[in-house]
């Protein structure tokens, strides 16, 4: 299904309760402590934990932030808000480099809204809904948290820790749970408009949620419907300050790498450039003309120039988002100790994105093309050349483009009670994920092959396709493609030569748990509560393509540019994959014992503990523990700690992905070269689960004499054994480390070239790269989180401060025979890494300017960046500037002026200062000027919301 954005721009009126809302700790918030309106709130079981029940007894540190202060921040998508927190970092989104591709850290979707926690990989961050294991959206496993139902979410808990004891696998960095407010009664409706300073990126969204007490108050029922239309921003040119940066340069002290802007391909001119030959060197800068190729200055790169006549890409700046979330919730009191309850949802979601230009690379013509002006036919008949080379871009041809429909399907149906002082739960999750990735415009390389080789029909003087009379069957409807000039080619020979490959994979989910809580006993200090739990899941994926590696064109009658067995029929393809699974089974234990209280210096001490014990019928048996201190000294301030074991499993894509081809070209580090070949990725069955230790230690202070006030401080350290990382054959550090062996080291299999790993000549450039997972690496980081809180009454209005900030200076990466890569610092790294700042710091400010307005200020903050932190490397100013931005909203409270329900306008203005963000680029992706390199930090620019919410 293709996406319209044809849109009015009209700002939509409506209904919007964005009021301010308290940024009171989270160690505050679900405290026992009277509420505003003098009731008291609720125990709630503390995410990160099944017997703690309060989070100022947790020794886990815990974020809670509420739902109307993430969308004060930012009234878009949650992850953008989620985002926004410092402990966040690398997470991708819908500015994230637009891949088509279904393989590596984009799983099929390459803009999905995915959070990382630390920068340690979406795959270690575990996302939960309402503290139940949500089903993966992507094949790779992760979650596309975009799928969550957001109309009624209450809250968004952040655990940094390790809780794979209480959680089960992939709980590594940490854990965030979306909490719905279950007992929501009445009905709101929401609606609002965005559009950015430059009139684009528009964004109509529109929500409804209701909810009643049913059999009186036995049970409840709500349910919740969002549209969102997000337009996105179709080219990176349509930011005037984008100008088609690179990383050129070897990284060496004879040729660093440097940052360069306006950077062209050298090699593919839109016009067409004769490669070999007695034409050599020549252009067709205009349709059917040839002049000598305008080179532009050197970049240090042989593939690339500044300015000159080289073509460049264009792709899209900011992916388009199309959603429509739906959530229904039932539940009932069969009698006073048994309850059950019944959760739908289905999201289904829409991404679209704009990739590069077709690319013809030293396609082979005929010294006879029919299209090719008689001089020249002459010129090279002549030299005795039959055929010659040409090499493009084809910004005649739509770009390349990606339509990722992503349909996800939720259903859980639970019961709970109480048999005598024990409560015991069991839930039923299941989960379908159906994700379609279609490549609009892949170029066909058979019918290609076909329409390049264009001759005179002898019987009509027209001009066809030289099959269409060798062999009429296959060929009749061959386009024959003019590649002479910029704008050469016919919408008939683009349409053939182009066409629509489709991926679509289906990703299921069943999982069954159970546990039982209370208190079996009791020492002098309290009573120790205690909870026994079990759970079964299974996992399957399965994949259809219409477009396989497999797939070889036939090349029958086709003089050139067809290989038997060689070409495959499409360009861009993609694996099938029949159904693989594996499946989980868990036994936990975790209790909470009250050591000492009362005591000077020991209000009250505790030990918490949970173990877990995991077998894989894939991976194997695995035994996860985590160990707690919780010791208030007064009342005031409180110590806590944890230590942990923790696994993250492979999934089942790292384990039996089926091969899949992706050309590309990248740097040959042995000849120099940067030729377009395939990049091959393959699973490994023989992975392991990865082995994580984390420890964590920290204080919270809530001082007496500075009533509304509370700051806590923790520090963590993590190591990540036998790690999965997925080593890719192209990464220059791994291409340096096989040369040095002499082709010896294990690296060396991540490559095919002819003459083996000494000969640099451009005869031995490579053929093919691979990409593969492996168990060998050894990730650690360090650092602490801090958060500061204030509420206070300034000219006797309500004034709140929030105050989070982190700090983590290194994520060190090692692996065998290579040197350790620090990705703290940096913006770019490896696999798919992307910028992990050591400082960054949001604050939230909110003030009452009058009983009406409110007003609200979010200032997001990071610190300078290493553009890599790969060592050995040379660079020419390796850094990327600081960045900050500044967000307000300002909402107006209705209710009073209506008489309606409780109802608020709001307006938002995002990076109100229209602050550019600084410029960066991977260093590994310099060869495709205007597309492999992204952004740090958000490139839209000044954005505009308006809207309103009404609650009745």
């Amino acid at each position: 299904m293709e996406l319209s954005f044809d849109r009015r721009d009209i700002l939509l009126a409506s209904t919007a309760v964005l009021a301010f809302s308290s940024v009171a700790s989270a160690q505050q918030a679900a405290t026992d402590q009277p509420a505003a309106g003098g009731e008291q709130l609720q125990e709630i079981v503390v995410t990160g934990s099944r017997v703690i029940t309060n989070n100022s007894n947790s020794p886990t540190p815990i974020m809670g932030i509420g739902t109307d202060q993430l969308k004060t921040a930012d009234p878009g998508p949650l992850a953008n808000s989620i985002n926004l927190l410092p402990v966040f970092s690398g997470s991708r989104g819908l500015t994230s480099n637009p891949g088509i591709g279904a393989t590596g850290v984009q799983g099929g979707n390459g803009v999905a809204d995915v959070l990382n926690l630390r920068n340690l990989g979406a795959v270690r961050t575990l996302v939960l809904f309402d503290g139940q294991r949500v089903p993966p959206t992507l094949f790779n496993g992760v979650v596309d948290v975009d799928m969550i139902p957001q109309e009624l979410i209450e809250r968004v808990d952040v655990v940094t820790g390790g809780v794979s004891a209480v959680y089960g696998s992939d709980a590594v960095s940490g854990v965030v749970n979306f909490v719905t407010n279950k007992r929501f009664d009445g009905v709101s409706v929401h609606a609002q408009y965005g559009i950015s300073q430059r009139s684009d990126d528009k964004a109509p969204n529109f929500g409804v949620a209701a909810g009643t007490g049913l059999f009186g108050d036995r049970g409840h029922i709500e349910g919740s419907y969002e549209y969102r239309d997000q337009t996105g921003i179709a080219y990176r040119s349509d930011r005037p300050w984008e100008n088609l940066w690179s990383i050129e340069g070897a990284g060496t002290a004879a040729n660093p790498y440097h940052l360069v802007s306006g950077v062209h391909l050298a090699g593919y001119p839109f016009g067409g450039l004769i490669t070999k030959g007695v034409l050599a060197g020549q252009n067709f800068a205009s349709d059917g003309v040839l002049s000598a190729f305008q080179a532009g200055a050197p970049t240090g790169s042989a593939c690339c120039q500044v300015g000159g006549a080289g073509g460049y890409e264009d792709a899209s700046l900011k992916a388009p988002l199309r959603s429509h979330q739906l959530y229904g919730r039932m539940d009932y009191d069969f009698t006073d100790h048994l309850r059950g309850h019944l959760v739908g949802a289905a999201n289904l979601k829409t991404n679209q994105v704009y990739g590069v230009y077709t690319q013809l690379s030293n396609v082979t013509l005929s010294a006879n093309n029919a299209f090719l002006p008689a001089a020249y036919q002459q010129q090279l008949s002549a030299a005795g050349q039959a055929t010659f080379p040409l090499s493009k871009l084809m910004n005649d041809a739509p770009r390349n483009r990606g339509i990722i429909r992503s349909d996800q399907y939720y259903f859980n149906a639970g019961l709970e009670g109480d048999i005598g002082t024990y409560h015991w739960a069991g839930s039923y999750n299941h989960g379908l994920t159906d994700m379609d990735t279609k490549a609009v415009g892949d170029l066909n390389q058979q019918h290609l092959a076909a329409a390049l080789d264009a001759v005179v029909d002898p019987a009509t003087g027209k001009t066809v396709c030289a099959a269409s009379l060798t062999n009429p069957a296959a060929y009749s409807n061959c386009s024959p493609l003019n590649v002479f000039g910029p704008t050469a080619a016919s919408s008939a020979a683009i349409n053939y030569i182009l066409g629509n490959v489709e991926f679509r994979s289906y990703t299921r989910m069943d999982d069954v748990d159970g546990q039982i809580t209370g208190s079996p006993f009791a020492t002098w200090a309290g009573p120790v509560s205690v909870a026994l739990s079990a759970e079964w899941r299974r996992m399957s994926y399965n994949a259809d393509s219409d477009g396989t590696p497999s797939g070889y064109a036939d090349c029958t009658g086709l003089r050139y540019n067809c290989t038997s067995n060689t070409t495959t029929v499409w360009q861009q393809t993609f694996p099938s994959s029949g159904i693989v699974s594996q499946t989980v089974s868990e036994g936990a234990v975790e209790f909470d014992a009250p050591l000492v209280k009362d005591l000077p210096l020991v209000k009250s001490l505790n030990v918490n503990g949970a173990a877990r014990y995991t077998s894989y019928n894939t991976s194997g048996n695995y035994v996860t523990w985590k160990v707690g201190l919780d010791w208030h000294v007064t009342d005031e301030f409180r110590i806590r700690a944890t230590e942990s074991r923790d696994i993250r499993a492979p999934t089942l894509y790292d384990l039996f992905q089926p091969a899949s081809v992706v050309p590309g070209t990248f740097p040959d580090v042995l000849t120099g070269l940067s030729p377009y070949v395939p990049s091959i990725n393959i699973g490994n069955s023989h992975l392991k689960a990865e082995i994580s230790k984390t420890t964590t230690a920290g204080f919270v202070w809530q001082p007496d004499w500075l009533p509304g006030s509370s700051l806590s401080l923790d520090g963590y350290h993590t190591t990540i054994n036998d790690a999965i990382v997925t080593v890719q054959g192209f990464n220059p550090a791994y291409q340096q480390v096989c040369y040095a062996s002499g082709g010896t080291s294990s690296y060396c299999s991540l490559q095919s070239r002819p003459n083996g790993f000494t000969d640099t000549s451009a005869a031995n450039a490579v053929t093919a790269w691979y990409i593969q997972p492996a168990n060998i690496a050894q990730i650690e980081t360090y650092g602490a989180d801090l958060e500061a809180n204030y509420e206070t009454r300034v000219l006797n209005r309500p004034l709140a401060v929030r105050l989070l900030a982190s700090y983590q200076p290194h994520i060190l990466y090692r692996q065998p025979n290579t040197p350790t890569i620090d990705q703290g610092d940096a913006a770019w790294g490896q696999n798919g890494l992307t910028a992990a700042p050591s400082v960054q710091l949001t604050a939230f400010l909110g003030y009452a300017l009058t009983t009406d307005l409110t007003a609200n200020l979010t200032e997001h903050w990071r610190n300078g960046l290493k553009e890599s932190g790969v060592p050995g490397q040379v660079w020419i100013n390796n850094h990327v500037a600081s960045f900050g931005t500044t967000d307000v909203t300002l909402t107006y409270d209705l209710e009073k002026r209506l008489g309606i329900g409780d109802s608020q306008i709001f307006l938002t203005v995002q990076n109100l200062l229209d602050k550019n963000p600084p410029p960066s680029a991977y260093y590994g992706s310099g060869t495709s000027a205007g597309y492999y390199y992204e952004f740090v930090d958000d490139p839209v620019g000044r954005y505009f919301t308006l809207g309103v919410r009404l609650k009745l």
